[in-house]
């Protein structure tokens, strides 16, 4: 009996490493782009509105245009961002 459970956590270990593995796979990929900043707007489910209290102009990904009121640019995402805007990277300035 000792076999049969040892067997069963090996195979329950080696299912959950690879679900795990697949799951992390794709942010590995979208962090890795973003080093380059040069992930899409849609990986990072980029919106031009803001979510709640949250937009692009408090958060510390994000360049500021000429005024306050003129699009930017992001560390992270690629393309014109505007200061209203909000997505998944989002990071509050202190």
């Amino acid at each position: 009996m000792a076999d049969n459970e040892r067997k069963q956590l090996s195979r329950r270990a080696v299912l959950k490493g690879a679900a795990l593995i697949a799951g992390l796979a794709p942010l590995v990929q979208v962090r890795s782009a973003a080093a380059a900043g040069t992930v899409p707007k849609a990986a990072m489910k980029y919106q031009d509105h803001p979510n709640g209290k949250q937009d692009c102009s408090n958060c510390v990904q994000f360049i500021p245009g000429k005024t306050p009121a003129a699009m930017g640019e992001c560390k992270v995402v690629a393309g014109s961002i505007s200061p209203h805007g909000w997505c998944v990277a989002y990071t509050a300035k202190s």
